[in-house]
């Protein structure tokens, strides 16, 4: 890898910081989901109702221990830090006429502790955080109020942290959504709750329509205040395998690729692919979009490709009729024979990595960054608090060898590697604990009993030799 290259590990503000009312931070999306499990969804509760337990309340703490932990990947050399800034702590209810200096303060304080040790701050606007005044308000993203609403967000914290923070990503897994028949994808990336009369189809693709708009903006509008700014889009890169050679299997590969990434084609090329306006024309879907929108579009491609890697899928085409749309359908995903699966049913795929990265840097050309890449397990703590997590290292290895196979063989340009996450946060998907991800194990069960001491993992020095040697010594 080149000397410049960015190691350093990823979290987001809702699944680390807790403090959920401290600092006047306003209830955002995450703040009204109920801990789940593995195989038990979230639920979603009409505000935050007494007697549930929701752990993105208090999460890990890292709003008061920030200090501890950043002094800890320091110590893991770690030359970058992703995390966002929680739009609550700015704006409490997402359309007040101020911000929150207290919130501004936080992050200042936060920056420069990172700085301290030279690290440098990688910045999402939007992780699952929307206000949830603004999901009551104006029906989240269904609503073009809400472009308006984010752009002077990311306008404030542009302004205020434009000296502190060069990498900046808008919105986090934006086409999770594409599984819209999952109430809880609509939430996170859209702020959307779903009525029983809604034409859910139609509601996602405006929903995101408008949140391509809102990240083109802003990027147009960080180039202005400070050029020096670097601002890219965040996927998640599912990699689509066929089943098998059979030609209908094929054809689903393509339409599951179409379903997932015509998000990241908006972000790049600055314009919806034929594919999508021709799906909107057969299916009758209205989608507001203006000529100033199309503008904007173009005005506001991004500099790079933020992607998320944890495993690839498999598609059986079915009886596939002239029209084939993937909608996230799990009876047309069997499970791959070559592969291994984590407790969570995650396919464990260290080359599909390095086929994500040739799939998305052929297509868009652009500078891509690994912002989010994992393994979470069950992890055993011994009597004298260590925790062996060959597993982890293993997985982390491969995959580490598969990203920098990329780079050497097929000329991939990356920019680094934020592993998801080095220390234990609050699952998004399941609201667990007990699904560990980290470096960092943090003394907390699924229920919110532990001390919240913080202890290093066998894998904390494994990572720490990677970073000394660049990705020589894994």
């Amino acid at each position: 890898m080149n000397k410049d290259f960015l190691w350093g590990g990823a979290i987001a503000a809702h699944q680390a910081e807790g403090a959920f009312k401290v600092g006047g931070k306003g209830i955002c999306a995450a703040d009204i989901e109920t801990a789940g499990g593995n195989g038990t969804a979230r639920r979603i509760t009409n505000g935050i109702i007494d007697g549930e337990y929701y752990p993105n309340h208090e999460a890990i703490d890292f709003y008061h221990h920030y200090k501890e932990d950043i002094a800890l990947l320091a110590e893991m050399g770690f030359k970058c830090f992703r995390t966002s800034i929680a739009w609550t702590r700015i704006f409490p209810d997402g359309d007040n006429e101020l911000p929150n200096e207290a919130g501004l303060n936080f992050y200042d304080s936060l920056f420069d502790e990172c700085l301290k040790y030279g690290i440098k701050p990688i910045v999402t606007l939007s992780h699952f955080e929307m206000p949830y005044n603004m999901i009551k308000k104006y029906g989240g993203f269904r609503n073009r109020k809400c472009i308006d609403l984010f752009v002077r967000f990311a306008k404030t914290v542009f302004e205020r942290f434009h000296s502190k923070v060069k990498y900046w990503m808008t919105f986090n897994e934006i086409n999770n959504q594409s599984d819209y028949n999952n109430a809880h994808h609509l939430l996170q990336d859209s702020g959307i709750l779903v009525n029983d009369n809604d034409n859910k189809e139609e509601l996602m693709f405006q929903a995101a329509h408008y949140e391509l708009v809102a990240s083109a903006k802003a990027v147009k509008l960080a180039h202005e205040i400070d050029p020096s700014m670097i601002i890219g889009c965040m996927i998640a890169m599912v990699p689509v395998y066929p089943f098998s050679c059979d030609p209908s299997d094929m054809m689903g590969q393509i339409s599951a690729e179409h379903t997932r990434y015509w998000y990241a084609d908006a972000h790049c090329r600055g314009k919806y692919p034929m594919h999508i306006t021709r799906l909107w024309e057969r299916h009758g879907l209205h989608i507001d979009i203006t000529e100033e929108d199309k503008t904007a579009l173009k005005e506001g491609c991004v500099d790079f490709v933020g992607l998320s890697y944890y495993m690839s899928m498999t598609i059986k085409g079915q009886a596939l009729a002239p029209e084939y749309v993937w909608t996230g359908n799990a009876d047309d995903l069997p499970k791959n024979p070559y592969l291994k699966y984590s407790d969570w049913g995650w396919g464990i795929d260290p080359l599909g990595l390095r086929y994500a990265l040739n799939w998305v840097y052929d297509r868009y050309q652009k500078p891509l960054f690994i912002v989010e890449n994992g393994y979470g397990a069950y992890d055993k703590r011994s009597k004298d608090g260590s925790v062996d997590d060959q597993y982890r290292i293993d997985y982390l290895k491969a995959h580490i060898k598969a990203m920098c196979d990329a780079v050497e063989y097929e000329g991939v340009d990356l920019i680094g590697y934020t592993m998801w996450s080095p220390i234990d946060i609050v699952s998004a998907s399941s609201g667990e604990m007990e699904k560990r991800y980290g470096f960092i194990y943090v003394d907390k069960d699924n229920n919110g009993n532990g001390t919240l001491e913080r202890s290093k993992k066998k894998s904390f020095e494994w990572y720490k030799n990677v970073i000394a040697s660049n990705g020589e010594n894994l």
